[in-house]
C-alpha cells in the first residue's frame, strides 16, 4: 500500500492517458536514465538541481514526481512543487518499479527534439479527418501533453517542418511517421512509443477501419469516421477542430479501456395482445 505523499504505479495508469493526469516530473540521474532511456507516458525529464528555475513552468496543479526508485530525489523536488502550491506526490518504487509492472513505457528515443520552451512541434496536412487528430490526441495524452500542432498545406509539410524544426507526420511521402503498408499512422506511433496496450491496440484497429475505408475492421468504425466528418464540417479552424476532437477520443479511448463489455438496451416495446 502506498505511503502519504506517494501514489502507486496501479493508480497512476488508471490517470495516465486521461484529461485528470497530473504533470509527469521525471527527475532521475543521467546514470539510472541511461541504464533504461525509457520514460512514464507523458512524463517529462528535468535536472532536480534546478527545480526553482523549472518550477515557474509546471502549468498544472498537482504532479507526480519520479526518480529511479521513489526515494530522495523525488521527495525533495515534490517537497519544492508542494512550497509553491502544486499538490505533488511521488511514484512508489519510482520508475524502476514501473517498468517491473510491465506498464508502458515511451523510449526517449522515439521523442523528437524539444523546443526552447521544452515541447515537441509537429506539422502535417491542414483539414484533418481522422490519422491527424488521432496522432495529436495520442501525443498529448501519451508523449507530450504540451505539443505544438501546425497544420499547413500538403506541399508544404517537408518546407515548414525543416524550416521550424517541426516533425512532419501523416503525409504521403517516406518519412518515420505516417502510413506503413496496411497500418495507418496511428498505429505506427502506438508501436514506435511502446504504447501497445491492449486498450490502445482496440483503438488503433477502430481508427484504422475508419482511416483507410476498411470499415469492417470494427464495428465502432464507421462511427468514428462519422463523427469525425461531422466535427471536420463543424470546424473550418484546424485547432478548434483537434480540441473537440481531443474529447471525442478521450471518449473512445475510455471506452476501448473500461466499457467494452456494457451495454445499453432499452426494453423492447409489449407487443400488444
Amino acid at each position: 500500500m502506498s505511503s502519504l505523499l506517494e501514489i502507486s504505479p496501479e493508480k497512476l495508469a488508471r490517470l495516465v492517458g486521461t484529461p485528470k493526469c497530473p504533470e509527469l516530473i521525471d527527475v532521475r540521474i543521467d546514470e539510472d536514465f541511461d541504464a533504461d532511456p525509457r520514460l512514464v507516458p507523458g512524463s517529462v525529464r528535468r535536472d532536480y538541481r534546478h527545480v526553482q528555475e523549472w518550477i515557474a513552468d509546471i502549468a498544472s496543479e498537482s504532479a507526480v514526481v519520479i526518480c529511479h526508485r521513489g526515494k530522495k530525489l523525488s521527495y525533495g523536488v515534490a517537497a519544492w512543487l508542494r512550497h509553491y502550491g502544486i499538490a505533488a506526490d511521488v511514484l512508489e518504487g519510482g520508475f524502476e518499479a514501473w517498468a517491473e509492472g510491465g506498464y508502458p513505457a515511451v523510449p526517449a528515443s522515439a521523442i523528437p527534439e524539444r523546443d526552447a520552451s521544452g515541447r515537441t512541434v509537429w506539422v502535417t496536412r491542414a483539414r484533418p479527418k481522422i490519422d491527424r487528430i488521432a496522432c495529436p490526441w495520442l501525443i498529448r495524452r501519451f508523449v507530450d501533453p504540451r505539443a505544438v500542432f501546425l497544420f499547413v498545406s500538403p506541399s508544404e509539410v517537408e518546407v515548414v517542418g525543416d524550416r521550424f524544426a517541426a516533425t512532419p507526420f501523416d503525409i504521403d511521402a517516406p518519412i518515420r511517421w505516417s502510413h506503413k503498408g496496411e497500418l495507418c499512422t496511428f498505429d505506427v506511433m502506438v508501436d514506435e512509443f511502446g504504447l501497445s496496450t491492449e486498450p490502445l491496440l482496440r483503438l488503433a484497429t477502430i481508427v484504422r477501419g475508419a482511416d483507410t475505408a476498411r470499415l469492417d475492421l470494427a464495428p465502432q468504425a464507421p462511427g468514428l469516421l462519422a463523427a469525425s466528418l461531422g466535427l471536420s464540417r463543424m470546424y473550418a479552424d484546424d485547432l478548434a477542430q483537434l480540441e473537440a476532437g481531443m474529447l471525442l477520443y478521450d471518449a473512445f479511448y475510455r471506452w476501448c479501456r473500461d466499457a467494452t463489455d456494457e451495454t445499453h438496451n432499452w426494453p423492447s416495446p409489449k407487443k400488444d395482445m
